[in-house]
């Protein structure tokens, strides 16, 4: 059991990965091999608010690198992230309604899993193949960790650009954004 930073314990296991339905549920968590980063549920301050994030797991002030549904929060604890066939990371509601997902962005892969690896990139593939379908490194928020690649990427046709924060209270995208143009 991990304690986390709102004194709440979470089930996790390092090097986990996240298999189709039911999911992981609000309290408990997806763990890096190297245990450096942490994925889950997490509210701010005094805010009903959930989002899923990535966060560094040792760290004791909450330092999110990244967050799924920032522009979409739940507002209970009734979340569930899940990854479906063909491949779409999905969180999922009390009424399995759709909050936030991949969907618009992801390859299909007919066996798919997701992962969080050691850089903090999360990750979604096919279970039989090396390669992945879908990468939070595409979807920053406002950190740049080792590996991400800002601009346009032309095999994906995704363009990657950092946003700040709304507010402290608030993962939306905020005032600022550093974009990289050729």
């Amino acid at each position: 059991m991990i304690l986390s930073h709102k004194f709440s314990f979470r089930h996790s296991c390092p090097d986990s990965p996240l298999y189709g339905l039911p999911g992981k549920p609000d309290g408990e968590t997806l763990v890096s091999t190297n245990g450096v980063f942490e994925l889950g549920f997490f509210n701010l301050n005094n805010s009903t608010n959930r989002y899923v994030g990535i966060w560094y797991s040792q760290i004791s002030v909450p330092t999110y690198v990244w967050v799924a549904n920032r522009e979409s929060p739940l507002t209970d604890r009734s979340g569930v992230l899940t990854v479906t066939t063909p491949g779409v990371l999905a969180i999922l509601n009390r009424t399995n309604g759709t909050v936030w997902s991949s969907a618009f962005f992801t390859t299909p892969a007919p066996n798919p899993i997701a992962r969080l690896l050691d850089s903090g990139n999360l990750i979604v593939k096919d279970a039989d193949d090396d390669g992945f379908t879908w990468q939070s490194f595409d979807y920053t928020c406002d950190t740049l960790l080792s590996g991400i690649r800002l601009g346009w990427n032309y095999i994906t046709g995704v363009e990657t650009y950092s946003s700040s924060w709304k507010s402290d209270d608030d993962p939306a995208k905020g005032e600022y954004s550093s974009i990289v143009e050729f």
